[in-house]
């Protein structure tokens, strides 16, 4: 198979729960070429995503790793057909980037969600009004056609809430973040009201953080932390900035976000609080 030099994160996730499996059954990169007849360089591509499996040989390692179980072998079978499987988000190659093709992936597979903002409304949450001036104030020569994509993809992604087997949602955002006035007063009136109705969803727990709580300090930039299906894979962390995205795999990492995500949401205002914070803001916005 060809060489992958920048895999995705499901092929990510994929080549990490590979290795794991690996080092659980106490084999070295040289045991399982011997497997394969092939050379270690093979495995180590394929354990480092750089490579693609095929469904031979996959369950060939499954059988030289001792995995048995018909619904984890099942569970990783599907994992490597979604690590190739092009999605929705595919057909917005022109206007989304692979970075964001990505995220919008690894969301989608996502049986919880865990989400921090600090300055914007939760993407999951936002309406089209809302995120149409937030496109037009971030990239300020955006043509109609990038606005307008953008403000589809939003929407598709939004359908991880309502799927037949909704993602559960957890989102803090700071206070000021209801202030802020995106698009004038008229659209995060709108946006607010939104915020509301989306907080009665049962899959949907959202907390404000005050402005006076001290743990204002600690809020360091935005951060997802998603979690699935298989308890044998790690939940990994999405950050991002300006100008990178950056994505936590490693067991310490994912710990010390999670951490903070406990504290921030024992800070943070009950759910029902957090409702009349929102609904506070919007009469002040109105």
């Amino acid at each position: 198979m060809p060489i992958n030099h920048n895999p995705t994160i499901r092929q990510r996730r994929l080549a990490r729960r590979l290795r794991d499996l690996r080092v659980a059954a106490g084999l070295k990169h040289a045991d399982v070429a011997r497997v394969f007849e092939s050379a270690e360089s093979k495995i180590s591509r394929i354990e480092g995503g750089q490579s693609g499996i095929r469904l031979p040989d996959l369950r060939a390692l499954l059988d030289a790793y001792g995995v048995t179980n018909p619904a984890e072998r099942a569970d990783i079978e599907t994992l490597s057909r979604n690590a190739r499987k092009k999605g929705w988000w595919s057909r917005y190659s022109n206007a989304v980037d692979s970075e964001y093709g990505s995220f919008a992936a690894v969301e989608s597979d996502a049986i919880e969600l865990y989400n921090v903002q600090t300055s914007l409304i939760p993407g999951l949450l936002q309406t089209p009004e809302y995120t149409q001036a937030l496109i037009e104030l971030q990239v300020p020569d955006a043509t109609p056609e990038h606005v307008t994509a953008q403000r589809e993809v939003r929407a598709e992604r939004r359908n991880v809430l309502t799927k037949p087997t909704p993602v559960q949602f957890w989102g803090i955002v700071a206070e000021s973040v209801l202030y802020h006035q995106v698009g004038g007063k008229k659209v995060m009136s709108e946006q607010l009201d939104a915020l509301i109705e989306d907080s009665r969803m049962p899959n949907v727990q959202l907390q404000v953080l005050p402005q006076d709580d001290p743990m204002n300090a600690c809020l360091y930039g935005p951060f997802v932390i998603m979690s699935f299906a298989s308890t044998a894979e790690t939940d990994i962390v999405y950050t991002e900035s300006p100008t990178s995205t950056v994505y936590y795999e490693e067991t310490p990492d994912v710990d010390s976000y999670t951490t903070l995500f406990r504290r921030l949401n024992m800070a943070a205002s009950s759910v029902t609080k957090s409702r009349a914070l929102i609904a506070d803001a919007l009469k002040e916005m109105s």
